[in-house]
């Protein structure tokens, strides 16, 4: 299609969820719900470890960062999409949509790699317990979740600028719930195969560095848990590791899931829910599973609830 006879967009229409009142009004309640679970575990999660002086270690020093981030990236999305599910005209300007994306790309990055940065925490302090106090100092602690955030803002920014850098003539309604790269490809009405090619090139290596950390760090570990003779010292090591293995899964997946695949076979309804997943459904859950499954949580927890009730 000819430059001049593409009309300039000033924004974008998100279809959301579903169209039908009654159902946006059912899933507004339970988005909500989700939502303030969300943000009440996760700065709960940060405050908790904050006060608590048993949990000034790198482990639960990863995981407020860990918190920090869930809170950061369920906000890029479900306030809107709260705000949609009570809206007729479901608009966001272009500018807002090119925000909410690069946002959106920061925070999946460094959650992405906050996952792969407590593998590697984990690998040292059940392979190499004398050297932990080194290897994971507070310096080195701040330098890893820095280098999460650099990486993220980098790759963020050249998907959002690789994207926004397209054309979109045909139509100006995205069949999404928020501004997401694939949709926004689909939409895009000129050749998107360099962007492809990028997305699955960067994300690839954030994602594959990630999971390699992930896999090596593991194999370690649990060679290393075999090894011990002591039944509760296996106990006690593979249970400060289930939590982590079980966000590791479910954001990997939903991930890959998503991204990994050409945008020919790219479909809506589907990726919604998927996308619903691991952008509103993953920030709850992390504390949830950290905290159900770690003592050391459960007990600051204690601690905090009856110093309160004794203070009060």
């Amino acid at each position: 299609m000819a430059v001049e006879n593409c009309t300039v967009i000033t924004d974008f229409i998100l279809l959301g969820l579903s169209g039908r009142k009654d159902v946006q009004q059912g899933l507004f309640v339970l988005f909500l719900l989700v939502y303030s679970t969300t943000m009440i575990a996760n700065l709960g999660m940060i405050l908790l470890i904050k006060l608590d002086s048993r949990l000034h270690t790198p482990m639960y020093y990863f995981l407020s960062n860990l918190s920090l981030c869930d809170v950061c990236y369920s906000s890029t999305v479900s306030p809107k999409m709260l705000a949609d599910f009570l809206s007729e005209q479901k608009r966001i300007p272009y500018d807002l949509c090119a925000i909410q994306m690069y946002f959106f790309g920061v925070f999946a990055d460094v959650e992405c790699l906050m996952l792969a940065v407590m593998a590697y925490d984990r690998y040292v302090a059940i392979c190499n317990p004398l050297l932990y106090t080194i290897a994971m100092s507070r310096q080195i602690c701040i330098q890893l979740v820095s280098l999460a955030y650099i990486v993220g803002f980098v790759d963020s920014a050249i998907h959002t600028c690789c994207t926004f850098r397209l054309s979109f003539c045909n139509s100006n309604i995205i069949n999404h719930f928020f501004c997401d790269i694939p949709p926004l490809l689909a939409l895009s009405s000129s050749d998107t195969s360099i962007n492809e090619i990028v997305m699955f090139t960067f994300i690839g290596c954030v994602v594959g560095c990630s999971i390699i950390t992930v896999l090596l760090s593991y194999s370690y570990i649990l060679t290393t848990i075999l090894r011990m003779n002591s039944a509760e010292g296996r106990r006690k090591a593979f249970s400060t590791c289930a939590s982590h293995l079980t966000a590791v899964a479910i954001f990997h997946g939903t991930l890959l899931f998503m991204y990994f695949r050409p945008s020919s076979s790219y479909s809506m309804d589907t990726d919604k829910m998927s996308s619903v997943f691991y952008t509103v459904v993953i920030p709850m859950l992390n504390p949830l599973i950290y905290s159900l499954r770690n003592k050391d949580v459960k007990g600051a927890l204690k601690k905090a609830i009856s110093t309160k009730l004794c203070s009060g």
